[in-house]
C-alpha cells in the first residue's frame, strides 16, 4: 500500500501530520496515476497545514503543491501519456504522497534530468518568468531590481534576466551572499537598508531602474520603491518579513510608483493560453534539465521524516539556505 502525509485537522505539523498507508487508487477514464520521485516543499504548503489565513482547503487532505514522477496506470480514455512516461503532477494536487492520481490533460510531460531539481519546476520557475515579462517591457541592458536575490526564486530570475540580456540589482541580507550571487550572474549585489536607493543610483550610473520585485514586505517594499525610475511597477510575490507592504503616498503621487501582487496563476489565465503556458513550461524544464536554471537545495528527507522536513521548512534565511525537498524511494 502507498504511504500518504495526511492531516485532518489544522495545526502545526508535529501535531497534526502523520504518514500512512491507502490503498492504491485506479485511475478514471480520463485518469493517470504519478509515483512521485521528488516534491518540493514551499512556505505556502506548512500554511496549507497549519490553516494560515487564506490557505485553507477541505479537510482531511494531503498537503504538497508540485513535484515530479512516473506514470505507473492510466484510464482508458488517456492517449497522452503511457505507463513508463514522466510527467509533472496537476499543480496544488497533494504531492507529499507516494502515489497521486489526477487528470492527464492538467498534467504536463518532463524532461531527464535530476528529479530534485525538476521537483521545483512549476512553482518558482513560471514564477520567475512572469515577474521578469508581465510587469515592465524590459530591454537587453535595462534594470531590475530584486530583494531576497538568494531565494529560489531570485535565483531564477537572475538566470532569466541573463538570458534576456536583461541587469539585474540584487538585494540581500547577509554579505556573505554577495560573491555567491554575483558567480550566479548577478550584475549588482547590495545589501539592503535605508541608504539603498543612494547605492543603487551610484551602482547603475543614474541608469533609470524600471522594475521592483518584492518577497520581503514591510518597510523593504517602499525602499525598492525609492530606487524606481518614475512611472515603474513594484511587484510583490512574498511576505518574508510577515508584515504588510509600506509605500509612501507622496512616492506614488509625485512619481507614479505602482505596487502590484502576482499570482502566476493569474498571469496564465489571463495573458496566456494553454498551449503557451506548456511551452514556458517546456522551455524552463529544459533549462533545468541542462543545469541552465538550479536551485539550491537544503535537504532532502523522506517523506516518513516529513514532519522533520516541515520544520527545516519554516526555517528562512542562514538557517536554512536553500529549498527542501521530500525524496521517495521506491
Amino acid at each position: 500500500m502507498p504511504l500518504a502525509a495526511i492531516h485532518t485537522e489544522y495545526g502545526q505539523p508535529r501535531d497534526v501530520l502523520r504518514v500512512v498507508d491507502i490503498p492504491s487508487e485506479q485511475p478514471g477514464s480520463d485518469e493517470i496515476i504519478v509515483r512521485m520521485e521528488a516534491a518540493a516543499m514551499h512556505i505556502a504548503d506548512l500554511r496549507t497545514i497549519t490553516g494560515t489565513g487564506t490557505f485553507k482547503f477541505p479537510l482531511p487532505r494531503t498537503p504538497g503543491f508540485e513535484g515530479i514522477g512516473y506514470v505507473v496506470r492510466v484510464g482508458e480514455a488517456v492517449s497522452e501519456y503511457k505507463v513508463g512516461d514522466r510527467v509533472f503532477p496537476t499543480l496544488g494536487w497533494g504531492t507529499f504522497r507516494e502515489e497521486v492520481r489526477c487528470r492527464a490533460a492538467n498534467c504536463m510531460p518532463a524532461p531527464c534530468g535530476d528529479a530534485i531539481q525538476l521537483s521545483l519546476l512549476t512553482v518558482n520557475g513560471p514564477t520567475a518568468e512572469v515577474l521578469l515579462e508581465d510587469f515592465a517591457e524590459l530591454q537587453p541592458g535595462e534594470w531590475l531590481i530584486q530583494n531576497a536575490a538568494n531565494s529560489s526564486c531570485g535565483r531564477y530570475l537572475i538566470r532569466l534576466a541573463k538570458i534576456k540580456g536583461v541587469r539585474t540589482v540584487n538585494v540581500v541580507r547577509r554579505k556573505e551572499m554577495s560573491q555567491e550571487i554575483l558567480e550566479l550572474g548577478g550584475d549588482i549585489v547590495l545589501m539592503d537598508g535605508p541608504e539603498l536607493a543612494h547605492q543603487v543610483a551610484l551602482a547603475v550610473g543614474g541608469a533609470p531602474v524600471k522594475l521592483g520585485i518584492d518577497a520581503v514586505g514591510g518597510a523593504a517594499t517602499q525602499r525598492l520603491a525609492e530606487c524606481l525610475a518614475p512611472s515603474s511597477t513594484v511587484v510583490s510575490y512574498g511576505s518574508m518579513s510577515g508584515e504588510p507592504c509600506q509605500l509612501d503616498f507622496y512616492l506614488m503621487f509625485r512619481q507614479d510608483i505602482r505596487l502590484r501582487g502576482l499570482s502566476f496563476v493569474r498571469q496564465f489565465s489571463t495573458l496566456r493560453s494553454a498551449s503557451q503556458v506548456r511551452a514556458l513550461y517546456a522551455r524552463l524544464a529544459a533549462l533545468i534539465s541542462s543545469g541552465e536554471l538550479v536551485a539550491k537545495i537544503a535537504d532532502v528527507y523522506p517523506l516518513t521524516a516529513i514532519v522533520e522536513a516541515c520544520e527545516r521548512a519554516a526555517h528562512t534565511g542562514g538557517d536554512r539556505d536553500g529549498k527542501v525537498v521530500i525524496k521517495f524511494n521506491h
